[in-house]
């Protein structure tokens, strides 16, 4: 059985990421790119999906997961009465500098034993091309064995400091270690030539480089607040999800993971959505980290010299800018939980989604404020998606949750229209950038008025989720944190005591409940709202009830801080994991929340 979704820790390399869960297996891990076909995926499927399973064998104790501080260096441990061993999991990683090549990319597992002697047996199991392809195992010398697929692929070497043996296309070992030492496997492309890297010199060389890289860059964070170690860590899981290479942000490390047990919305988050990318710059630009922010500018400057003279931009790009793949589904995988199917690539890829321009125009707008101003090529570019959302804000669209029931007109992505015409015309006043202002202004305020005539439902005193509906959307929370609306405001107040009444559950927020999403079965809470809902109170005044929330939600993360996308009836993890949407939630929350009540002291 999978280890559930809470029971895990991600490590990584700024290229891909793997989860390792609180027993020693890693059960999901795509190589060599996040986007990447999976080599371990047994969270979705234990027999077909692949694992590289390593544990004592010690009869009951107990797990525990922790990270080094201010690093995603990782550490599990078994305590128990026959003794106590310890994983150190992390991906070779250093800073690098403009031009020079990247680091060679090494998965490194050492063992300890911390109070032996303990035996411990491993089993690594890579199952190629999502478990579709085959693949033949050759040991060289006992201590390397090479996993070569068929057909096409990157083959992998596994490197050890024991004697491994074969099991099938397996690599297997059995060995005990006394008191004190400790075994070392690496990970590799089985195409580098570079000699043995898991001899103790190099692991250890490797372990310190890599702390040392992950502690300097938490280190750059200029956020000291009360909740200083939560936001750190959420920073750093952000991180994780950056590719150092293009500058790009994923949404998720994995793909298939459900929004319901057992239920069918299950989709691969691991590409890089403008909307989701350009929240994640924000979160780092509030806590000191303009280097991300920079870089996806970057990336982003180059999707919109290819968007041409409609200005229309795609919703998702793969990590390096090319196209998402077809939503195909993989019908050998069981799914984790039987939540069927596990579905690779994402159909919303073709949707229409204008609330996307709004996010991208906040996230220039900021960048140019706290990182560099917009160049003469890139507000060319701006004036062109304006253009765009100018002809275009009125259109029905999937939004921000991409339902695949069709098209409907959205109050957040009126809202988000709104957004990108307000934030281009505050960026050309405030440089002097020639637009056709005017225009600009009349079309902004034009949307303006259709949210409040059209999107208000007088008899529920709130602003709903379609215009002409009676329903109400968790989405809606942006509204006073993008400052379309006052967070005081009268209309604001009573839509947030609809919100309560209809979404809200103790500390945990829905994102809908009308269930027309053209999907089968129900979803968990969704954690990003909660954190919303708890900024949302702070902007209020209502400084100790977001405070109580806060704190609150803060005690669902797992055991080494980490969130998925939403939380389950029994407070179990569901959706994607970590979700990039949940953690720069609570980061902005948290930010929020200190300059609120530093504001009231």
């Amino acid at each position: 059985m999978a280890q559930p979704i809470e029971n895990h820790a991600v490590i990584g390399d700024l290229r891909t990421a793997a989860l390792v869960a609180n027993d020693g297996a890693i059960d999901f891990l795509c190589w060599p790119r996040f986007d990447s076909p999976s080599v371990f995926a047994s969270l979705l499927d234990d027999d077909r999906g692949g694992s590289f399973s390593l544990a004592p064998v010690l009869d009951g104790g107990r797990h525990r997961q922790l990270y080094l501080p201010d690093t995603n260096v990782l550490l599990t441990r078994l305590m128990a009465h026959g003794g106590v061993s310890e994983i150190c999991d992390f991906f070779n990683h250093a800073e690098v500098e403009p031009g020079a090549d990247a680091p060679v990319q090494r998965l490194v597992r050492r063992v300890k034993a911390v109070m032996g002697p303990v035996t411990f047996r491993l089993h690594c199991a890579p199952r190629f091309d999502y478990g579709r392809a085959k693949h033949e195992l050759e040991l060289r010398s006992g201590r390397e064995a090479i996993f070569a697929p068929d057909g096409e692929g990157m083959a992998l070497r596994l490197w050890s400091t024991v004697d491994l043996a074969a099991d099938g296309g397996d690599a297997v070992a059995e060995f005990t270690l006394d008191t004190g030492e400790s075994a070392a496997f690496v990970l590799e492309d089985a195409a580098l030539d570079a000699g043995d890297p898991s001899a103790d010199v190099w692991v250890a060389e490797s372990f310190k480089t890599t702390s040392n890289t992950w502690r300097a860059w938490a280190n750059r964070s200029d956020y000291n607040g009360r909740w200083a170690a939560e936001v750190r860590r959420s920073a750093l899981a952000l991180k994780l999800l950056t590719c150092a290479e293009h500058g790009s942000m994923v949404a998720a490390v994995t793909y298939g993971l459900p929004e319901e047990a057992g239920g069918e919305r299950n989709w691969d988050y691991r590409y890089t959505w403008l909307r989701d990318s350009a929240f994640i710059a924000y979160a780092f630009l509030r806590i000191g980290h303009a280097d991300e922010a920079r870089a996806f500018g970057a990336w982003l400057n180059a999707r919109e010299a290819e968007a041409g003279a409609s200005g229309e931009m795609k919703i998702m790009y793969a990590v390096d800018g090319g196209e998402v793949p077809h939503e195909t589904e993989l019908g050998h995988f069981r799914g984790y939980l039987g939540s069927v199917p596990v579905r690779v690539g994402n159909g919303a890829n073709n949707q229409l989604q204008l609330d996307i321009y709004g996010e991208l125009m906040d996230a220039i707008y900021l960048t140019d404020a706290h990182v560099a101003q917009i160049s003469y090529e890139s507000w060319t570019v701006v004036r062109r998606i304006v253009g765009y959302v100018t002809r275009n804000w009125e259109r029905a669209d999937e939004g921000i949750w991409e339902v695949r029931g069709g098209q409907q007109h959205f109050l957040h992505s009126r809202l988000m229209c709104w957004v990108a015409m307000d934030r281009a015309v505050r960026l050309s006043d405030k440089r002097g950038l020639p637009a056709p202002i005017e225009d600009w202004r009349r079309v902004r305020d034009a949307i303006y008025h259709d949210i409040h005539d059209n999107f208000w439902n007088a008899e529920r005193q709130a602003f709903v989720q379609t215009r002409g509906g009676d329903t109400l959307d968790a989405a809606c929370l942006l509204m006073p944190l993008l400052r379309f609306i006052g967070a005081s405001d009268p209309r604001w107040l009573s839509t947030m005591r609809a919100i309560e009444q209809d979404l809200v559950v103790d500390s945990l927020v829905y994102r809908y409940r009308n269930g027309e999403d053209g999907l089968s079965g129900e979803e968990g809470t969704f954690t990003m709202c909660s954190f919303w809902y708890v900024e949302c109170l702070a902007r209020a005044g209502d400084l100790d009830r977001a405070r109580f929330i806060f704190d609150k939600m803060l005690g669902y993360a797992n055991e080494v801080g980490l969130f998925a996308e939403e939380l389950g009836h029994a407070g179990e993890h569901l959706g994607n994991f970590p979700q990039a949407f949940t953690h720069l939630a609570l980061i902005s929350a948290a930010t929020t929340l200190d300059r609120e009540m530093a504001a009231r002291r």
